[in-house]
């Protein structure tokens, strides 16, 4: 008989046998099929590690898949739905950002000592979420069976058990061995543990199912636990990526427009390029390291958690040079926070915040200097952006930067006048003739009329710049759509079991 949730469980983790096994994908998935029942319900993740993030209304901090769960659930993202975000500035350390405030640089050893005391903020968040919905859907972290990290854990069945609740696991068989990857993580459980566990999910399926169907009696037989879903493999699908960066594209139009985008150490929020992504008149390229840059009409630095140490390894590219060179041939070159320091005169870290204290010299497009301070810019924001032959378009986006740069003119290329303190006044500059463009708002790109500005600024002619959000949204329902024909959610939920009859 097939085991279920009880109907007081309020809440219900999303636990990966790997990293990419697909939990952030079906948390999304989950939150928006209960959203569109009319339940009321959010996402939650204790401890989350990426670069790429957003900012809340209160300009808090959180990891961006936590937002797009957000949206999901038809609601505004909050600090309590990600109370810790690691955002790594080296290859052993990172910004530990607690309910969406920075506290401090953690080396891996400090920050594993810190798991004991920074569980209080997460299950604060946690509890303030439960009195406000009526379900919360987690997404865990990783994989579970990571022996080296279960002790302090917060992220997975630790947090599991501190907060008593009911874990699915899901498995990506499109990497292969998925039977053997779901076995091995159950065994590496402790017998509690392995007791919260109340089916699996199998993620990315390709095939006619009845060639798994010996497969799936197995694994029930050998566990005791269901398979309370097998999902397709969704080809095509838009949803923001936690952290590694998606070069997905859609089928391209006859007239493109060529952007690249060199890829830094440290880069963070690479989803700024996911519209253009889903653009079919961008051929958009990611170069990485020991790669020349190709002929481009544009070019964009993207941002970055450690602006000096990636200016330098964009200079050891030899990017520095080639983009000189892409200038002089009338290229456009635009910069995105960390991008657009790196454009200016200098960056100087008297702190030493994101790394040793000095001073670099930048690329000197730009007429700024920018100063690295203690405390960082957290705000959505929205304004005017006005481009040499553009019209004045609106924008709207968000600012996460520690730098304070000097020289913006009041007639900056951005006026932005919506933030938490009133007026943000100007943002952002032109130079080089007009060839080079720089501004600290992220998701630039997500408006139609500004992604039309800058693309036709950058020389592409009858933009046909497609609706961002919708694509969002559809990307979101078609998973919703998927789980609810492939996914036993009654047996997840008896108490909604009605809700969910076809």
């Amino acid at each position: 008989m097939m085991d279920t949730l009880q109907p007081t469980v309020r809440a219900l983790m999303v636990q990966g046998t790997t990293s990419d096994a697909g939990k952030s994908v079906l948390v999304a998935g989950l939150c928006r099929v209960l959203a569109r029942r009319g339940i009321n319900v959010a996402p939650f993740k204790s401890q989350n590690m990426a670069l790429n993030s957003a900012v809340t209304k209160d300009g808090g901090e959180i990891g961006r898949a936590q937002a797009v769960q957000a949206q999901a659930c038809g609601i505004d993202p909050s600090v309590h739905m990600n109370p810790v975000l690691l955002k790594p500035n080296t290859d052993v350390g990172a910004q530990v950002i607690v309910q969406g405030k920075a506290l401090a640089d953690m080396n891996a050893v400090g920050y594993h000592n810190y798991k004991k005391v920074v569980m209080t903020p997460i299950m604060e968040s946690f509890t303030l979420l439960q009195q406000q919905y009526q379900t919360i859907i987690i997404e865990g972290a990783g994989s579970p069976a990571e022996i080296n990290l279960r002790e302090n854990d917060v992220a997975n069945m630790g947090f599991a058990e501190k907060a008593d609740v009911p874990v699915i696991i899901i498995a990506d068989i499109d990497r292969g061995g998925v039977f053997a990857h779901i076995y091995g993580t159950l065994a590496l459980l402790s017998e509690s543990e392995q007791a919260r566990v109340k089916g699996f999910v199998i993620n990315r399926f390709r095939g006619d199912i009845k060639l798994l169907e010996s497969g799936l009696e197995w694994l029930e037989q050998k566990t005791g636990k269901p398979v309370l879903g097998v999902l397709p493999y969704l080809h095509g699908l838009m949803l923001e990526a936690e952290d590694a960066i998606n070069c997905q594209q859609v089928e391209a139009a006859e007239q493109q427009l060529n952007v690249v985008v060199p890829v830094l150490t440290r880069v963070s929020n690479h989803t700024d390029f996911d519209p253009l992504r889903m653009h079919p008149q961008v051929n958009l390229q990611f170069i990485g390291k020991g790669q020349p840059l190709p002929t481009a009409d544009l070019i964009i630095i993207p941002g970055t958690k450690s602006v000096r140490s990636d200016l330098a390894f964009l200079c050891e590219q030899g990017w520095d040079k080639q983009i000189q060179r892409h200038l002089r041939f009338g290229g456009k070159v635009m910069g995105i926070c960390g991008g657009y320091q790196m454009l200016g005169e200098t960056i100087a870290d008297p702190h030493a915040i994101e790394g040793e204290a000095g001073i670099s010299r930048g690329l000197g497009y730009l007429s700024i200097a920018t100063i690295i301070e203690k405390n960082k810019c957290l705000q959505q924001a929205e304004g005017t952006l006005t481009l040499p032959d553009q019209a004045p378009v609106m924008v709207k986006g968000y600012e996460i930067h520690a730098g304070v740069t000097q020289g913006v003119t009041a007639n900056a290329p951005l006026q932005l006048t919506d933030g938490p303190d009133g007026p943000d006044g100007p943002d952002g500059q032109l130079g080089c003739d007009n060839q080079v463009f720089g501004t600290y708002l992220h998701g630039i790109f997500e408006q139609q009329a500004a992604c039309d500005a800058i693309l036709g600024w950058a020389g592409l002619e009858a933009t046909q710049t497609p609706d961002f959000d919708q694509i969002r949204e559809q990307g979101i329902d078609r998973i919703a759509d998927t789980i609810e024909q492939h996914m036993d959610l009654a047996a997840l939920w008896p108490q909604w079991a009605d809700k969910f009859k076809r």
